[in-house]
C-alpha cells in the first residue's frame, strides 16, 4: 500500500510502457490500421454511391426528357398479319410486312416462357427494369478484356430489349444504353411483368420473316404453341440473340449447341429435371421446312389479284399490317380443275401446232450422267412435278432408256439432300407429236414416233407416270398461253382462275391484265341490242358482201369465215354460225352507239369506239371483264361484277367490307331470311332470254357444237376468233355456271391457220365444264313470264325460240322491214343473194380487220 504523496515529492513521467493496472491499455498497431481500412473503403464506397448518384441524376436530368413516351405500350398492338381463305376456309395467302401471328399471354405455355426466361432474363421477375446483378457482372468481364477485341457483355434485360425494339434507334453506344435503362424502370413501374413478357414474346423478330413465337413456331416447326416439345421450346429461345446465326436451317452446329445451352439453363432455374433437359437435349432439331408454294396449288394468279384489290381499297399499312381476315370466293376443287384443263389444253395444242422443237441440251457422255445431269438447270416454265432426263444408251426405238434426278427432300438439319438417280423407259403416252406448224401458220405431219425425236445424249424433259415410276411421258414447256376464269352468274363470285401457263415462270395475269381482242364473242352485245330495239330471232337481215368506208383508215371489205354468201338469214342462224356480214349490217341498223351502250353496261369493255368493226370484237377486252358480261347474261340482264372477296373482317371479327349487289335481310329472328338484289337491269329480260335461247343453238347446231358435245345439258355460249387466228375464245354458261377461256401468244401472233376459238379454247373449257359441273343437275334456262317458246323453220332446219308478244314465229318482224338491203351497199356485180364464191377485194381496200369466227 502506497502512502500519500507529500508535497515537493517530484512526479514520474509518462513512459508509454505497462506500469501497473493504473494505466489504461492501448490497442495492437495492426488493430488501428484495419481500422482505417475500413474506414478508408467505407469511405470510397460512400463516394462511389454519391458518384454514381449524382450520374444517375444527372443522366436522368440529361437524357429523361427527351426519350419517348411508353403510353402506347398500354395499347400496344403489333404489325399484324392479313390472311386470305378460300371459300372452305383453306388458307390461301399471308400478306404481312412482319409475319406475325398474335396470340394472348393466356395461350404461350409456361414452359415456353420459362426457356425465354432462362436465355434472356433469370431475374425478370424480381428485377426494377434494369438487372444491378448482370450490369455489375457485365462491367467487370468488359474491364477485364478491354482491347481484346471481344463484343462487350450484355447485360439487357428483356425490358430493356422491348425499348431497344419498339422505341429507341438500333444503334450501339453508351448514350443508348443509358435511354434503354431510363425507359425500361418507367415501363416497370407503369407496366405488370406480365404485359411486359406478353408484349416481348409477341413482338420479337426471331428469324425467317417470323415475328413472335406463334409465327415462329409454324415457321421452323410447323406447329402450334401448344405442340412444342421442351427442345422446340428451346429452339425458340435461342434465336433472340442472333436470329440468322442460330437459324436451325442455315446453321445447325451452331443452333444445337445454342439450343442445348438454354435447356441446362431452363435445368439450372428449377424449370424443368435434369432427366428432360437430358431428353431434350438428345431430340434432334427436326426443323419443319415451311412450302414456298401457296396452300392452294395454281391459285398464285388469284391471290395475287385479291391482294392487288385489298391494297387498292384498303391501302398498303392496313393491308399488311392491319390483321385482316379476308373470305375469298375461290373453290380449291374447281380451281385444280382449271389448273388441269388449261394445262392439257396446252400441251395438246402446243404437241399440234407448236411441234417437237428438241431437246433441253446435250451432255458428252451419256453413260456418265449423273454428275452432268445434276447441273442442268430447269428450263423456265417446268412444272414442279416434271424431271429433267438424260437418255441413256440402250432401251429400244419405241422406248428409249432414260435416268432422272428425284429430290430427296431436305435433310434432318433442313439443308438439302442428294438427289436420287431413277432409271426408266421414255414413253410418249398415246400422245401425238407434229413437226412444228410452217411459216405460214400449216399444221404439219406427226413423228412416226420416239426415235426420230430423241437420241442418247438428248436431256428432255419428262413426268414420271404409273404405280412403280419406270416410265416418263415426254413433255415440252409450251410457248402459248391461256387464261381462265369461271363465276357464278348470280352473285359475280369468282370460282377459278387460271392467268397462264405457270405462276412462277410469269406472275403476268392474262385473265385480268392482258387486253385481248374477243372477236366474234362479242357479237352478244350486238344482237342483244337489236333484240332490245324490237327484232325477233327470226328477223332476216341480208348476208352479202359489203365496203365500208372508214374515211382515213381507208376502204374495208370484211368477209365471213368460210367466204360465202347465204342472202335473207335470221339473227338465229347468223349468230349459231357467227357470220360477219349480217352482224354488221345489224349493227349499222341499231347504230353503233347503241351497241357500244349495250357494251359498256354489260361491262364487256370501258369505253368502245363507235366504229363498224368494233361489232366483229375489234375492242379490247380481258377475260374476266367479258366473264361478267356472260354471266350479266345468264342471270337476265342484271349486272353482275365479278368479285374475288366475299368479306373483310377486322381483328376484332367486325365485317369492314363486302361487294355490293346481293344481301342478306337477317335482321332479325321473326321473319325468314331474305336476299335482297341490289343490282342494277341493264337490259330487258325478255330480250336477254332470246339471246340466250339463240346461244344454245350456237352449242347445239352452230360454232359452239363441237365444244357442247357429251356434256348433256343446257348450255349457251359463243366462239371468238380475232384476225389473223391471234386469239381464240371460248365463253359459254349454265344457269349455274358461267366460264370463258382464251389462248394465244403474249406477243400477238398467229396460232395457226384455221386455229379458230373452238379448236384452241374449246377443248380446255368442255374439260373443265365437264369437271365442275359433274354430278350437279342439268338445270334448265328459266323464261322471264311474258315470251312465248315456239319452234319454227330457219331454213337450216326447225328450231325452238322465245318470242315476245305480237311477234310472229317465223316472220321477219322488226320495227321496220328488215331484209338489210337498205343497210349497206353492195358492190356492183353482186346479186346479195345466195351463195356466191368470194370476191376479190378491190385496190386499196383492207380485209384484215374485225373478228373471224
Amino acid at each position: 500500500m502506497t502512502g500519500p504523496i507529500t508535497a515537493g515529492a517530484p512526479l514520474s513521467a509518462p513512459t508509454g510502457r505497462r506500469n501497473g493496472p493504473h494505466h489504461p491499455t492501448r490497442p495492437p498497431r495492426r488493430v488501428g490500421w484495419f481500422r482505417k481500412l475500413v474506414g478508408g473503403l467505407l469511405g470510397a464506397a460512400t463516394l462511389l454511391v454519391l458518384v454514381g448518384a449524382a450520374v444517375v441524376w444527372f443522366a436522368w436530368v440529361r437524357f429523361a426528357p427527351d426519350l419517348p413516351s411508353i403510353s402506347g405500350l398500354r395499347s400496344y398492338q403489333p404489325p399484324l398479319m392479313t390472311r386470305v381463305y378460300a371459300g372452305n376456309g383453306q388458307l390461301l395467302d399471308e400478306l404481312a410486312t412482319q409475319r406475325r401471328v398474335l396470340v394472348p399471354f393466356s395461350a404461350i405455355p409456361k414452359p415456353l416462357q420459362n426457356a425465354f426466361l432462362a436465355a434472356e432474363d433469370q431475374n425478370f421477375w424480381i428485377h426494377p427494369g434494369i438487372d444491378p446483378v448482370a450490369i455489375v457482372r457485365a462491367g467487370v468481364w468488359d474491364l477485364m478484356h478491354l482491347g481484346s477485341g471481344h463484343r462487350p457483355l450484355g447485360a439487357s434485360t428483356i425490358t430493356m430489349q422491348l425499348t431497344k425494339n419498339m422505341l429507341l434507334h438500333h444503334r450501339m453506344d453508351l448514350v443508348r444504353k443509358i435511354e434503354e435503362a431510363i425507359l425500361a424502370v418507367r415501363i416497370d413501374q407503369s407496366l405488370p411483368k406480365q404485359h411486359i413478357l406478353d408484349i416481348y414474346l409477341n413482338q420479337i423478330y426471331l428469324g425467317n420473316g417470323a415475328y413472335g413465337v406463334a409465327a415462329a413456331a409454324e415457321t421452323y416447326f410447323g406447329k402450334s404453341l401448344d405442340q412444342l416439345t421442351i427442345a422446340e421450346d428451346a429452339s425458340l429461345a435461342a434465336l433472340p440473340k442472333a436470329p440468322h446465326n442460330y437459324n436451325p436451317r442455315h446453321f445447325p452446329k451452331a443452333a444445337l449447341i445454342r439450343r442445348n445451352w438454354v435447356i441446362d439453363r431452363m435445368a439450372d432455374d428449377g424449370s424443368i429435371t435434369r432427366a428432360q433437359a437430358t431428353a431434350a437435349k438428345a431430340a434432334p432439331l427436326l426443323p419443319a421446312v415451311r412450302p414456298s408454294a401457296p396452300p392452294v396449288p395454281g391459285a398464285e394468279w388469284f391471290a395475287s389479284d385479291v391482294q392487288r384489290a385489298l391494297l387498292t381499297r384498303f391501302g398498303t399499312s392496313l393491308t399488311m399490317e392491319g390483321g385482316l381476315t379476308v373470305a375469298t370466293s375461290l373453290d380449291p376443287r374447281l380451281q385444280a380443275a382449271a389448273n388441269r384443263a388449261v394445262r392439257d389444253g396446252l400441251m395438246a395444242y402446243d404437241r399440234r401446232m407448236g411441234g417437237w422443237r428438241g431437246p433441253v441440251t446435250r451432255i458428252a457422255d451419256a453413260a456418265d450422267w449423273i454428275g452432268p445431269l445434276s447441273k442442268v438447270a430447269p428450263p423456265v416454265g417446268m412444272l414442279s412435278d416434271w424431271r429433267l432426263a438424260a437418255v441413256l444408251p440402250g432401251g429400244t426405238a419405241a422406248a428409249p432408256r432414260i435416268g432422272w434426278l428425284d429430290p430427296a427432300g431436305d435433310t434432318p438439319s433442313g439443308q438439302p439432300a442428294q438427289p436420287l438417280p431413277h432409271t426408266g423407259t421414255l414413253s410418249l403416252g398415246g400422245q401425238v407429236w407434229h413437226h412444228p406448224m410452217s411459216p405460214a401458220g400449216y399444221e404439219q405431219a406427226a413423228f412416226a414416233g420416239l426415235a426420230q425425236m430423241v437420241r442418247p445424249g438428248d436431256v428432255v424433259m419428262v413426268q414420271p407416270a404409273g404405280s412403280d415410276g419406270s416410265v416418263a411421258v415426254l413433255r415440252q414447256v409450251p410457248k402459248a398461253q391461256a387464261a381462265l376464269v369461271s363465276l357464278d352468274p348470280t352473285s359475280g363470285r369468282v370460282l377459278a382462275m387460271v392467268g397462264g401457263w405457270s405462276y412462277r415462270a410469269s406472275q403476268f395475269n392474262r385473265a385480268t391484265q392482258a387486253a385481248r381482242q374477243p372477236g366474234s364473242s362479242f357479237k352478244p352485245m350486238v344482237y342483244l341490242t337489236a333484240l332490245e330495239k324490237g327484232f325477233s330471232p327470226s328477223s332476216r337481215f341480208l348476208d352479202a358482201p359489203i365496203v365500208v368506208d372508214l374515211g382515213a383508215a381507208g376502204m374495208w371489205r370484211p368477209h365471213n369465215y368460210e367466204d360465202n354468201f347465204g342472202g335473207p338469214t335470221s339473227l338465229r342462224v347468223a349468230l349459231e354460225q357467227s357470220l360477219n356480214l349480217v352482224t354488221l349490217r345489224v349493227a349499222r341498223r341499231v347504230g353503233m352507239a347503241a351497241v357500244a351502250r349495250t357494251a359498256e353496261s354489260f361491262g364487256m369493255v370501258k369505253q368502245m369506239p363507235e366504229v363498224l368493226p368494233a361489232a366483229l370484237g375489234a375492242v379490247d377486252t380481258t377475260v374476266l371483264r367479258e366473264a361478267g358480261a356472260y354471266a350479266s347474261l345468264a342471270d337476265g340482264g342484271r349486272r353482275v361484277v365479278p368479285s374475288l372477296v366475299d368479306s373483310v373482317q377486322d381483328p376484332e371479327g367486325h365485317v369492314v367490307w363486302r361487294p355490293s349487289g346481293l344481301s342478306c335481310a337477317c335482321d332479325t329472328l321473326a321473319t325468314p331470311p331474305q336476299v335482297v338484289d341490289q343490282r342494277t337491269r341493264i337490259a330487258d329480260p325478255d330480250s336477254v332470254f332470246q339471246l340466250v335461247t339463240m346461244m344454245q343453238g350456237v352449242m347445239t347446231r352452230g360454232t359452239g357444237a363441237p365444244v357442247g358435245k357429251g356434256l348433256d345439258r343446257p348450255l349457251a355460249g359463243k366462239t371468238g376468233t380475232s384476225e389473223n387466228f391471234q386469239d381464240g375464245w371460248f365463253a359459254g354458261f349454265s344457269p349455274q355456271l358461267v366460264t370463258v377461256v382464251w389462248m394465244g401468244y403474249d406477243t400477238p401472233s398467229s396460232l395457226g391457220h384455221g386455229q379458230a376459238g373452238a379448236q384452241v379454247a374449246g377443248p380446255i373449257w368442255h374439260q373443265f365444264m365437264a369437271a365442275a359441273l359433274k354430278g350437279r343437275p342439268a338445270v334448265p334456262f328459266p323464261p322471264p313470264p311474258g315470251v312465248t317458246m315456239a319452234s319454227w323453220n330457219s331454213g337450216s332446219g326447225m328450231v325452238t325460240d322465245a318470242f315476245k308478244p305480237g311477234q310472229v314465229p317465223g316472220g321477219s318482224t322488226g320495227p321496220t322491214a328488215a331484209s338489210g338491203t337498205a343497210v349497206a351497199a353492195v358492190p356492183s356485180g353482186t346479186s346479195g343473194a345466195g351463195p356466191s364464191a368470194q370476191q376479190p377485194s378491190p385496190p386499196g381496200v383492207d380485209s384484215s380487220l374485225g373478228g373471224l369466227y
